[in-house]
């Protein structure tokens, strides 16, 4: 079992920036291996199906979506267990709640081939 909780949610103007945070953690440190999982975030308005929005893959590796690309940053620090993700020049379009998800190694698309999620911070985004 992971778990994971996502901060750094906030009421921005457009063009501002934020950071969102993904701190993990597993029932013991001995069973639990931060560098095995994909971590991924997910974005959801109201009405609107849950989205992909960026990913990081065991082996460092990164997806965006087409939606955020030049605009948001993923990383990870592997001492802290924690995922970011830096968002720049962000639009009213981005306003959502923000989920971390985790699978094991490869990162996925599709919200449903995820076992693991945090419970989302809000971001909104402010014409």
């Amino acid at each position: 079992q992971v778990q994971l909780i996502e901060s750094g949610g906030a009421l921005v103007q457009a063009g501002d920036s934020l950071r969102l945070s993904c701190a993990t953690s597993g029932p013991t440190s001995s069973e639990y291996d931060f560098t095995d999982y994909a971590i991924t975030w997910f974005r959801q308005a109201p009405g609107v199906e849950r989205l992909f929005v960026a990913g990081i893959s065991w082996s460092d590796t990164t997806s965006y979506a087409d939606s955020v690309k030049g605009r948001f940053s993923i990383s990870r620090d592997i001492a802290e267990k924690s995922i970011y993700l830096q968002m720049n020049n962000l639009k009213p379009e981005d306003t959502a709640v923000y989920y971390c998800a985790a699978r094991l190694r490869m990162v996925s698309f599709r919200d449903n081939d995820y076992e693991f999620w945090g419970r989302g911070t809000q971001v909104t985004v402010s014409s």
